[in-house]
C-alpha cells in the first residue's frame, strides 16, 4: 500500500505541502516501526524528528507516486541504526545483523497495521463490558494491578490471569478475523 497524496502533488508545485501530506500520514505508523527496534518511546519519537529532517532533505529523492513507507522506512532505520551506535546508554542496543533482521520484519508487518486494529475493535467491541473495563484500566490508563486488586478486593494474580486469558482471546479473535477479511 503506497501512500501518495493526491489532493497535494508534486506537480502543483508545493513540493513542503506534498512532504508534510505523506510524512503526516505516516507518521504513526514510523513511530510504531521505530519503538519496535529502539524500544524506548522517548528515544523512537527522537529519532523519528531527526530522520522527518533528514527526509525533508532528501525529498527531491523520493519518486512521486512510488511508496513513501518504504523509503521512510529505510530512512528511519539508518537513523535508529545510527542512534544505537552513538548512545550506548540505550537498553536496547542489538547487534547490526539483528537490528536488520528487526528492521525487514517490521517494515513488512507495518502495511498490515490498519487492518488489525480495526479487527482489534471489533474483537474489543465483543467483550463485557467488565473485561473491557479491566483492559482500559490497564492498558490505557495505566493503572497498577495491585492498586485494581485492592479497589477490587481481588487478589493482583486473579487479575494478573484475567488479563492473559483475555489477550489470548483478543489475539485469537484479531487472528480469525484477519484470516476472514
Amino acid at each position: 500500500m503506497a501512500i501518495d497524496a493526491p489532493c497535494v502533488s508534486a506537480a502543483d508545485g508545493d513540493p513542503q505541502g506534498h512532504f508534510v501530506v505523506l510524512l503526516t500520514a505516516s507518521h504513526d505508523r514510523l513511530l510504531g516501526y521505530l519503538l519496535s527496534l529502539l524500544g524506548r518511546r522517548h528515544d523512537a519519537e527522537d529519532v523519528l524528528q531527526k530522520a522527518s529532517l533528514t527526509m525533508w532533505r532528501k525529498f527531491d529523492t523520493f519518486e512521486p507516486g512510488t511508496d513513501f513507507l518504504a523509503w521512510s522506512t529505510t530512512i528511519c532505520f539508518y537513523e535508529a541504526k545510527n542512534f544505537q551506535r552513538l548512545a550506548a546508554r540505550s537498553p536496547h542496543c542489538f547487534e547490526e545483523s539483528l537490528l536488520a533482521l528487526l528492521a525487514a520484519e517490521r517494515a513488512a508487518d507495518i502495511r498490515h497495521q490498519p487492518a488489525r486494529l480495526v479487527a482489534l475493535e471489533q474483537c474489543l467491541d465483543e467483550l463485557p463490558a467488565k473485561d473491557r473495563e479491566l483492559l482500559e484500566a490497564v492498558y490505557v490508563h495505566g493503572e497498577q494491578i495491585a492498586v485494581l486488586a485492592r479497589a477490587l478486593d481481588r487478589a493482583p494474580q486473579t487479575l494478573y490471569n484475567r488479563l492473559n486469558t483475555l489477550r489470548r482471546l483478543l489475539s485469537e479473535c484479531v487472528t480469525r478475523r484477519l484470516a476472514a477479511s
